[in-house]
């Protein structure tokens, strides 16, 4: 399976879109700092996620949610309570 997940940081409550095959030791990753691109905001916990079977469509629905707006919005919208 594959996952595209939306994390929050607890220290600055700032969300990221990212995408992995593990989303498990992805999440464990970004908690540890190993990231470069999340290392200063953790730690974090996993807001949301979505599974796929096709790597392709993962990557393909984390590519939509980072370049188009109102697909973001659409699912903070849909979301909300779970961001408070």
């Amino acid at each position: 399976m594959f996952y595209v997940y939306l994390l929050k940081s607890k220290k600055d409550q700032k969300l990221y879109i990212g995408f992995a095959n593990d989303l498990k030791k992805r999440f464990i990753e970004h908690n540890k700092g190993l990231v470069q691109a999340t290392e200063p905001r953790r730690p974090f916990e996993i807001i949301y996620y979505e599974s796929y079977k096709s790597k392709e469509d993962a990557k393909q629905r984390e590519s939509r949610l980072k370049r188009y707006s109102r697909v973001y919005h659409q699912l903070k919208t849909r979301i909300e309570k779970s961001l408070i």
